[in-house]
């Protein structure tokens, strides 16, 4: 596996390369496979956001409600599932690589700590602009999103990475196991008051009353606090062998897919959501893949995070065309394509409405929340071609910074 002497890169940015044996001292690597696949969930998140903004149908209803969805509609949605699960998974595992590769405990705590704090400034300005077009912050003054999640984990990881690794697992294995027994502890009208509004800042989506204003919970935190302590107790894998590596990943990541149908079978646990027989075997297929993300179910975590776990060790053994070689490219800049992705996406909806005269109120605002006025938005085809032109936009700005990144070690590049 080629390897990259170029300093790395710290969480959610951009996690080490890691060679089979440890590298010399003061010496970090990249690991390329970690790179690909965040790049490649990044590229399917701009699928998603893209059609957030362009499809018609966006705003009208959810592309994964089988009532009402198609099959292409069906995946477009949910193959981007995988992108916020394995963006955290990766961001728990980066710390995890940065202390394999010797980076002090102290260090490494406070950069989490400043990262993380960053993370959430992030959210409430340039995110919220990029996704709204709109500065009213009275009438919408944000909301908690996967990159608040991250931010806040990284905070909390800042503390736990002074315990034993073993401790930090069993904790995040034991929120992703077992919150699903709080879910009927939902709050069905939420007061001001601090018990209502931190229950649903920890488990439960919705709108939050906060300040006097209605805060939006998109991502609770405490099912992706525990996405990422697993992210952080695997990552340490990287500092074994490659092919005691790959072994581990493969056997974790087929035990948890195994998990994942024979709990989902039973229809007992692990998802507020049960599948049931449906007008056709296709969309009884659909029903049974169809788990729940806000929060994340158990259900949910085993089947993105077991497919991301193979993922990894199917990558490694792979050799790179140029599409891997693009998508490592990706990898190594992901604050920095996330943030423009909104931007690139909301853009691109924005032009391609306005050339073809169609409304362009209900692109200005929160998305869902906005309505779309008849005759507004485009069919999946369009959706696509947006999609592609954004990457078209989008991967030569990214491999500029990542040319940036590589050549400079200014400690402000690893907060983009």
């Amino acid at each position: 596996m080629a390897t990259s002497t170029r300093p790395a890169d710290p969480l959610a940015g951009t996690a080490p390369r890691a060679p089979a044996s440890p590298p010399a001292p003061g010496r970090r690597m990249r690991i390329d496979s970690v790179d690909l696949l965040r790049g490649l969930v990044m590229v399917l998140m701009l699928l998603d956001h893209t059609r957030d903004y362009v499809h018609r149908d966006a705003t009208a209803f959810d592309a994964t409600d089988l009532s009402r969805t198609t099959v292409a509609l069906f995946f477009t949605r949910w193959v981007t599932h995988f992108c916020a699960p394995i963006f955290v998974f990766l961001a728990g595992s980066g710390a995890a690589l940065q202390l394999t590769r010797g980076r002090p405990k102290g260090e490494l705590s406070r950069f989490l700590l400043t990262r993380g704090a960053w993370l959430v400034v992030l959210e409430f300005t340039v995110v919220r602009l990029g996704v709204t077009f709109d500065l009213d912050y009275a009438a919408f003054p944000g909301f908690l999103q996967v990159i608040w999640a991250i931010g806040v984990s990284m905070m909390v990881l800042a503390a736990l990475i002074h315990l034993p690794t073993r401790w930090v697992g069993a904790a995040g294995i034991a929120i992703v196991a077992l919150h699903n027994l709080t879910d009927p502890l939902s709050v069905t009208t939420p007061a001001p008051g601090a018990g209502s509004v931190l229950w649903m800042v920890l488990h439960q989506p919705g709108f939050a009353p906060v300040f006097g204003m209605r805060m939006l919970v998109l991502y609770p935190l405490l099912p992706w606090l525990g996405v990422m302590l697993c992210g952080y107790a695997v990552g340490h894998v990287y500092a074994w062998d490659a092919d005691r590596r790959r072994r581990a990943l493969v056997r974790l990541g087929a035990g948890m897919l195994a998990a994942f149908v024979l709990l989902r079978l039973t229809n007992l646990y692990g998802d507020p959501r049960p599948w049931s027989a449906q007008k056709d075997a296709v969309f009884t297929a659909l029903s049974f893949i169809n788990v729940n993300k806000y929060p994340p179910s158990l259900l949910f975590v085993l089947m993105t995070i077991g497919t991301a776990l193979l993922a990894l060790a199917w990558i490694e053994r792979t050799p790179r065309g140029a599409i891997g070689r693009a998508l490592v490219t990706l990898g190594r800049v992901p604050m920095f394509f996330y943030l423009l992705q909104w931007f690139t996406a909301h853009g691109i909806a924005l032009l391609a409405s306005l050339a073809a005269g169609k409304p362009v109120s209900h692109l200005f605002g929160m998305p869902g929340l906005t309505p779309a006025p008849a005759g507004s938005g485009f069919g999946l085809g369009v959706t696509y071609l947006c999609w592609a032109a954004g990457m078209a936009l989008l991967y030569p700005l990214c491999r500029w910074y990542a040319g940036v990144k590589q050549r400079r070690t200014d400690w402000w590049l690893s907060y983009l």
